[in-house]
């Protein structure tokens, strides 16, 4: 059985609500890296599930202009955090990839993201965080195929949460 209209619009405001609040949390987390702004770690973790990207195709995944991810870069590789080098398959372009700095940052990142939504969920039990991410990754799921039937690309993906989520449980 399905929801009904008044539940799915019920959902989406949630959901908007809460996208609301984690941009907002977004501009008041802590800055763990000196001269790095925060708007610039989802870079970080695209790059980090990359591997090796292009610029442009760093912008795409993170659905956002050339030119910001062009500064977040650049600000990035002056802190020492990526480094840049040609494109093998085009000399003209380049790609960026993680330093041994940036992994360290980003682990940083990563363990302060935890322990935060950790005190946000002291109130969760196990089984409710379970079912939750079982129900968001299905929400992500039609999404996508919703997307894929309308002829619409789904945007590029920096890591698989279903294939993190796997290698935590080996």
């Amino acid at each position: 059985m399905g929801v009904s209209k008044d539940e799915a619009n019920d959902v989406f405001l949630a959901l908007l609500r809460v996208q609301k609040l984690l941009v907002a949390a977004k501009h008041s987390a802590p800055r763990l890296e000196d001269g790095v702004d925060v708007t610039a770690y989802p870079v970080l973790f695209v790059v980090a599930g990359a591997g090796t990207v292009r610029v442009s195709e760093l912008a795409t995944m993170l659905h956002n202009d050339v030119s910001t991810v062009s500064r977040q870069v650049s600000a990035l590789v002056t802190a020492g955090l990526l480094e840049k080098s040609a494109d093998p398959s085009d000399g003209r372009a380049s790609v960026v990839s993680l330093t041994p700095h940036g992994g360290e940052a980003l682990g940083r990142i990563q363990a302060s993201r935890s322990t935060w939504f950790q005190g946000l969920l002291t109130d969760w039990e196990t089984t409710e965080t379970t079912e939750f991410v079982a129900r968001l990754r299905a929400l992500g799921d039609a999404l996508d195929a919703n997307l894929r039937a309308r002829g619409a690309a789904p945007p590029p993906m920096p890591f698989d949460s279903t294939t993190d989520q796997k290698q935590r449980e080996d």
